[in-house]
C-alpha cells in the first residue's frame, strides 16, 4: 500500500544481511511497495546462503533494488557505515532507514518514522519500550538484557531515548551527513547506542516512535555475549568523551576570556549544522560575535565491495 508520506520523497532503505535468503525474498517487494519513491541497499557480507547472488538477480529487473557485496562477515556496524556511505555517495536520498531483513522489524511503520521524522525531528528510532514492553516471542533472559542495556545506557550517556538498542530508525540525510562514520567503530548493540549519541553530540533531534519487536520468522539471530559486553564498554567510552569535551571547552573558554577572544559553549556548540549552514552568527561568551562553519563528513570511496543494480 502507498502511503502519502512515501510518495513525495527520497527514502532508501539499508538492509545488512547474513544469510537471510528466504527472509528478503518476501520482505524486498514489501518495502517497496511503501512507494514509488523508496529503494532498498542490500549489504550482503558473502552469505553461504547465497543472499547476495540472489538480491542481485532481483536488481537486474528492478531498479530500486542495489546490492552492496562484501568479501566476508565484517560485522552489523561496519555493514551500516558501508551503506549509508554508499547512500551519501550514489543518491539524493533526504530519508535513510536502517532496518532488520528477518522481519522483526516491520515494513509497514515505514510511513509512521516519515511522518514523525516532518515534525521537527531528525532521528526517529523504533521504540519497543515507550509504552510498556513490545516484545513478541523472546526468551526473558534477552528482554532484561535489552530492557536493562536502555536503560543503563540512556543513565549514562543522556541520550534522550526508552529505546537504545533499537535497529529500526529513520535519519534525516544531514544527520549521516554531519556524523564522522568513519570514527564508529562499534558493532551491534553498541553501534546503536553509539551513532544515537553521536547524533545527540552534534545538536541533532532525536525522538521515537512505538513499535511492536517480533522474533525472527526464520533463521538464528545474531545476538551474542560478546556484542552485548562491548555495549557495556562503549557506554562509558562515550560517557569519557562527553566529559573530556566539556574539559577541553572549559580550558578554552577560560583561556580565551583571558586573552579577550571569543569561544562558544558546549550548548551553542552543539546547536545542529542545519542552522549553521543559515550563516547566522553567534553571541560568544564576551558578548562578540562569532561565525561559525558547517562541518560535514566526507564520504569516502567504497574499497573492496562491488555494486550491483539494472543496467
Amino acid at each position: 500500500m502507498v502511503d502519502a508520506y512515501t510518495t513525495s520523497d527520497n527514502i532508501f532503505v539499508v538492509l545488512p544481511t547474513y544469510n537471510e535468503r528466504e527472509n528478503l525474498r518476501l520482505l524486498l517487494p514489501i518495502i517497496l511497495k511503501k512507494g514509488p519513491n523508496v529503494k532498498v541497499l542490500v549489504v550482503d557480507d558473502n552469505s553461504p546462503d547465497g543472499t547476495g547472488a540472489m538480491v542481485a538477480e532481483m536488481a537486474k529487473q528492478n531498479d530500486r533494488i542495489f546490492v552492496l557485496r562484501r568479501p566476508g562477515k565484517m560485522g552489523l556496524g561496519t555493514a551500516y557505515v558501508a551503506g549509508f556511505k554508499w547512500v551519501l555517495a550514489n543518491s539524493d536520498a533526504q530519508f535513510v532507514f536502517e532496518m532488520d531483513a528477518d522481519f522483526s522489524h516491520n515494513p509497514d511503520r515505514i510511513p509512521d518514522f516519515i511522518k514523525k521524522v516532518k515534525q521537527d525531528n531528525d532521528l526517529v528510532v523504533g521504540s519497543r519500550y515507550l509504552k510498556g514492553v513490545s516484545v513478541v516471542n523472546w526468551p526473558i533472559r534477552r528482554l532484561i538484557l535489552s530492557y536493562g542495556a536502555s536503560i543503563y545506557a540512556r543513565h549514562i550517556t543522556g541520550i534522550p531515548l526508552r529505546d537504545q538498542t533499537t535497529g529500526y530508525k529513520c535519519f534525516r540525510r544531514q544527520v549521516l551527513e554531519a556524523i564522522d562514520l568513519d570514527r564508529i567503530y562499534s558493532d551491534g548493540y553498541a553501534f546503536q547506542i553509539e551513532i544515537n549519541y553521536r547524533a545527540m553530540e552534534k545538536g541533532f533531534r532525536l525522538s521515537e516512535v512505538p513499535i511492536i519487536f517480533e522474533e525472527r520468522y526464520t533463521g538464528a539471530s545474531k545476538m551474542s555475549r560478546r556484542i552485548f559486553l562491548e555495549a557495556m564498554w562503549v557506554v562509558w567510552r562515550l560517557r569519557l568523551r562527553k566529559t573530556l569535551g566539556r574539559l577541553t571547552w572549559w580550558r578554552a573558554h577560560r583561556s580565551s576570556a583571558r586573552s579577550g577572544f571569543c569561544s562558544t559553549g558546549p550548548a551553542l556548540k552543539a546547536q545542529p549544522n542545519r542552522a549553521q549552514a543559515s550563516g547566522a552568527k553567534t553571541s560568544g561568551a564576551a558578548g562578540i560575535d562569532c561565525n561559525r562553519g558547517v562541518e560535514q563528513a566526507g564520504v569516502p570511496s567504497l574499497q573492496k565491495a562491488s555494486v550491483q543494480r539494472q543496467g
